[in-house]
């Protein structure tokens, strides 16, 4: 995953990363922690705290004019992490496509030491914020950055007891209908997970930064998830005190059981999203008991949106359309287009791809192609597996041999008849009355019967027969095995009488000629892809001849 693609489209860093090695040359204070490697390249040590700290310090001074200071011991935020939750916040509260100038207040609960949500919101969006704390440390460098900054009329820092979240806090703030609240809550359950012991999936390589925090900041009683469950209790009794609850999760894991809880609380309004920054990702949560909140779209919603896929495209040379032109008797005035097009469609009709034309602009045709079966994979095996089947035919004899057949069987039957006669001649001459001469055929005196029966030698066993009879059968199935069939076509799972549809543009490129592809729908993208293919072959083959 790059480090900008699946940022927040409105994320400053997506489409500019920051610059080592220029802010290096502007703060002297960052240039010491700057590593540059053999090849030119600037770098940052991620695991050294020091350096982690002096980016974030950097680049809130460089990007956003902010003066911070942060002590090691307290957790470092991350910029473009920080900035991601900020833009979801405002697709939240629709800030980006209302009226900015309404006023927006929000809650930052443990606003933490560099208190950075709401400086963000602060100087990005002109928004009010109440900010608490319960740890001294952090307490009192939030209210140094808030001053620095000259920002206290817009941010409010507020001290409060271990275990407040929501209901403590807002009992001094009575009458304001807050906006939105932001949470960044303890990841960790205890010691042993912070350090990613049971916690991380062994295949997941090492973390790139150095984890950073007080106990307060990265621990709590049941981790994460019970913490956002404490908040989602405390909203419960607040409900339209605030337009939207929001956290930032640490675990995918913990997303399902707090929307589950959600569900089971009766909350009308949830969405959700993922940050992505670097290698680092996390979830956000959100709710609303407002009816006419909108939901902003998923970020993979989106990108499925905003993702067009490029068509396949067949690119036929000079060369080959004088080819084309050649083998169809046309000449070198005929409009390229209609050559190609006419070769198309042949060679569709020859896959039995059904194609019609349909409208498009001036200087190019279009086909509206729905492919029914795979009539153009493993074409030359089929090939050789039917020219396998005429060599395996018996050919026929020769006239020679024929006649010689002919005759030898003229002879036998010669013989035959001359026999049958000299032995009625010898069976007239021996008969006593003739009665039985008379007879016919068919029928005969019960002693001629007895003599005909066979001898017991002659009679055949019944188990032999048998067992000649299965090796009959199972010599035939071995036969019927042996003979080459084809392979058999991709048959779709569902009901549809079709493989796929797609829309083909041929189209004037200078001297070229353009063939597009565009999916339409079907069951296999790759079924087209494979067609491209095929019809790229038929054309180099022409070009080959």
């Amino acid at each position: 995953m790059t480090f900008f693609k699946s940022m927040h489209p409105r994320n400053r860093y997506k489409d500019k990363p920051p610059d080592f090695a220029y802010l290096a040359s502007k703060y002297p204070e960052f240039k010491q922690h700057v590593n540059v490697s053999l090849a030119g390249k600037a770098g940052l040590n991620f695991k050294d705290p020091e350096a982690v700290r002096e980016l974030t310090c950097t680049l809130l001074k460089e990007d956003f004019g902010l003066t911070i200071d942060i002590p090691l011991e307290r957790l470092i935020p991350t910029v473009p992490l920080r900035l991601n939750y900020i833009h979801w916040v405002e697709d939240l509260i629709n800030f980006h496509g209302s009226d900015k100038t309404t006023a927006r207040h929000g809650i930052d609960i443990g606003t933490g030491a560099s208190c950075i949500y709401p400086l963000l919101g602060a100087t990005l969006n002109g928004w009010y914020f109440l900010a608490t704390e319960v740890d001294d440390i952090c307490y009192n460098y939030a209210k140094k950055n808030v001053e620095q900054n000259h920002l206290a009329d817009l941010i409010k820092v507020v001290k409060v007891p271990q275990k407040t979240l929501l209901m403590d806090a807002l009992k001094e703030e009575s009458g304001i209908i807050y906006d939105f609240c932001m949470c960044n809550p303890p990841f960790f359950a205890n010691q042993m997970e912070a350090q990613g012991v049971n916690s991380r999936n062994p295949r997941r390589p090492p973390p790139s930064s150095v984890n950073t925090g007080g106990i307060t900041e990265i621990m709590a009683e049941g981790g994460e998830l019970e913490f956002v469950k404490r908040i989602i209790h405390d909203s419960l009794q607040l409900k339209k005190r605030l337009r939207w609850y929001s956290c930032m999760l640490g675990k995918k894991c913990s997303l399902a059981p707090l929307k589950e809880e959600l569900r089971i609380q009766g909350v009308p309004k949830v969405a959700h999203t993922e940050f992505y920054q670097g290698r680092t990702m996390r979830w956000a949560l959100a709710w609303s008991f407002y009816d006419d909140v909108s939901i902003p779209d998923h970020p993979a919603k989106k990108r499925k949106l905003e993702k067009t896929r490029k068509p396949l495209t067949i690119c036929m040379m000079e060369t080959t359309l004088k080819m084309l032109k050649n083998r169809a008797d046309c000449s070198d005035n005929s409009e390229d287009i209609s050559v190609v097009t006419d070769f198309l469609k042949k060679t569709l009709s020859d896959l039995k791809v059904q194609h019609k034309p349909v409208p498009c602009g001036n200087g190019e045709q279009s086909l509206f192609l729905t492919a029914i079966e795979n009539s153009w994979v493993h074409n030359r095996r089929k090939k050789r597996d039917r020219m396998r089947q005429l060599r395996e035919v018996p050919r026929a004899p020769d006239q020679n041999f024929l006649l010689t057949q002919k005759a030898e069987t003229q002879a036998e039957d010669e013989e035959t008849s001359v026999k049958s006669a000299t032995l009625d001649e010898k069976n007239l001459s021996t008969s006593g009355s003739g009665d039985t001469a008379a007879l016919p055929e068919d029928i005969a005196p019960e002693s001629m019967e007895e003599d005909s029966r066979p001898l017991p030698e002659q009679v055949e066993d019944s188990s032999t027969q048998d067992q000649v009879t299965e090796v009959d059968e199972r010599d035939s199935s071995e036969q019927a095995s042996k003979v080459p069939t084809e392979s058999p076509q991709p048959v779709s799972s569902s009901n549809s009488p079709f493989l796929f549809k797609c829309v083909m543009n041929i189209k004037k490129e200078a001297t070229t000629v353009l063939v597009e592809l565009h999916w339409v729908e079907g069951h296999n993208r790759d079924l087209m892809n494979q067609l491209c293919t095929h019809l790229r072959n038929q054309i180099s083959r022409l070009t080959r001849s």
